[in-house]
């Protein structure tokens, strides 16, 4: 399945792109990650982290992002798909159970490790560095705003929601960072209202609400108020799934950004596509 998955995503992309696995060495484990090489000048480019979920693998996981691959070398950015330790992250809900949390493994240092990298043999420009993850990977993509906004220019959750204040594992900078949330309201896995995430057998105790996680970065950037709506184009009207944005944005500070999806469940949408709208986001904050 996964030779089949690579060989799609290969195809669509130049005859000089080539899928790429690498490791570093973090604290005695082998931490793996994906990517495929550029096909033009790389200097100066953006570092854009595709995260996947809990239990997920990345190499399943590159097939949602093929469209967004397809705009790398033309807007230049490279795109990377680092691996969880044993399929899972250790991302800052305390409850978790999973190997990563419970052997406290260091994301940091992992994420760290591959932005310089990518510096030495690439030449990104580390002040144009993103997160964006699904699922697990959307509370990773949190982990890096709470933990590490030093390093990075923005982050994208989706279908994520931030753990509660006792379900809290990582210390909080409490610094400002732009942050897009893409959450549905029809979630079962990640409730939009709050309260006890379960998955696949796991509990990984209680979150907070989409609007609550959206205020909490909201409010480091100093916004108040009621955030601008917008109601996104319907591509496809024979489904009930719409989108609703709503953006603090002003000069200086962060932007911060909720994409509402009305009737959405704990996937990827037709109607939307999660990683386009991350990169479109990112952008604005270059």
């Amino acid at each position: 399945m996964y030779k089949i998955l690579i060989l799609f995503i290969l195809f669509s992309f130049s005859a000089k792109a080539q899928l790429v696995s690498d490791s570093l060495l973090i604290d005695g484990h082998y931490r793996v990650f994906y990517f495929n090489t550029p096909s033009t000048q790389t200097k100066n480019a953006s570092l854009v982290f595709a995260i996947h979920g809990s239990g997920g693998d990345p190499l399943n996981f590159m097939k949602n992002a093929v469209k967004l691959e397809q705009k790398a070398a033309l807007e230049n950015f490279i795109l990377v798909y680092p691996k969880g330790y044993k399929s899972y992250w250790n991302e800052c809900r305390k409850a978790s159970t999973v190997a990563a949390n419970l052997e406290n493994i260091d994301e940091d240092a992992f994420f760290s490790g591959m932005i310089g990298y990518f510096k030495t043999k690439y030449q990104i420009n580390e002040k144009q560095v993103f997160a964006s993850g699904f699922s697990g990977g959307g509370q990773m993509a949190y982990r890096m705003g709470i933990t590490m906004p030093s390093k990075f220019r923005a982050i994208c959750a989706m279908v994520a929601n931030m753990p509660t204040a006792e379900n809290m594992d990582c210390p909080e900078s409490k610094v400002a960072i732009s942050t897009l949330i893409i959450n549905g309201t029809a979630d079962p896995v990640n409730p939009y209202a709050g309260g006890e995430m379960k998955s696949a057998g796991l509990t990984l105790g209680n979150v907070r609400s989409t609007d609550e996680s959206f205020r909490y970065w909201a409010a480091l950037s100093g916004y108040s108020g009621v955030p601008v709506r917008k109601v996104l184009p319907d591509p496809d009207t024979t489904n009930s799934i719409t989108v609703e944005s709503f953006t603090f944005q002003k000069k200086k500070s962060p932007e911060v950004t909720l994409f509402k999806v009305n009737n959405g469940k704990h996937e990827f949408q037709t109607d939307i596509d999660f990683f386009s709208e991350a990169w479109t986001f990112f952008k604005r904050q270059l």
